[in-house]
């Protein structure tokens, strides 16, 4: 079977990446030096809890939690998560793709996919629908009130943004990104739930 064609909507989110560009492989110039002293894995005469607090899957955690609550501190008043403010922008920049499709865009597992899609449906924030091709396909648009509602979480995204990178100078925020993008490019293999990203 071909594979689907995706529809781009016109329909954009606002903007929240500030002035930091996305990252490219190969964007990040490693001809300047590091503005931090490089890092070296603990040494086994280390503490455990000190070999915990300097591995990165632990500091990623925590950024990560710190990220969510940011989000819902100012997002937390229209009912909205990350996961879910993620669906709803995707489906704004290809109306018409199914849940396969959507859970590769995120990196979501199948049922974590289904439980917010569902959960969106249920509040008429997106609509699914079978393909007129196979009806054995759903495909998913955003609502008019799903529009809406991710039109209104924008500036509560941007500042949940803001202050998670304020931290750090403009040009740390941009080699942040630059290492995230190339950490989770070079391992995505090892990824449990693929992601593919969509391209406008």
């Amino acid at each position: 079977m071909p594979a689907p064609t995706i529809a781009i909507s016109t329909v954009r989110p606002p903007a929240i990446w500030l002035a930091c560009k996305p990252y490219v492989h190969g964007s990040l110039d490693e001809s300047q030096p590091a503005s931090v002293n490089t890092l070296k894995p603990p040494a086994a005469s280390e503490s455990s809890l000190d070999m915990l607090y300097q591995r990165p899957g632990f500091l990623l955690r925590r950024a990560h939690q710190l990220s969510v609550a940011l989000f819902d501190l100012h997002c937390g008043a229209l009912n909205l998560t990350p996961p879910q403010y993620g669906v709803l922008t995707v489906l704004s920049h290809a109306q018409g793709i199914d849940q396969a499709t959507l859970a590769k865009a995120l990196g979501f597992d199948k049922v974590t996919t289904l439980h917010i899609v569902r959960g969106l449906e249920a509040r008429g924030l997106l609509s699914r629908l079978p393909d007129a091709n196979d009806r054995r396909r759903m495909t998913m648009r955003l609502t008019k009130s799903g529009t809406s509602l991710l039109a209104r979480s924008a500036p509560g995204a941007s500042q949940a943004y803001a202050e998670l990178m304020a931290p750090l100078k403009p040009r740390e925020q941009a080699q942040l990104l630059a290492l995230l993008g190339r950490l989770c490019d070079d391992l995505e293999p090892h990824a449990r739930a693929p992601m593919h990203k969509l391209r406008a």
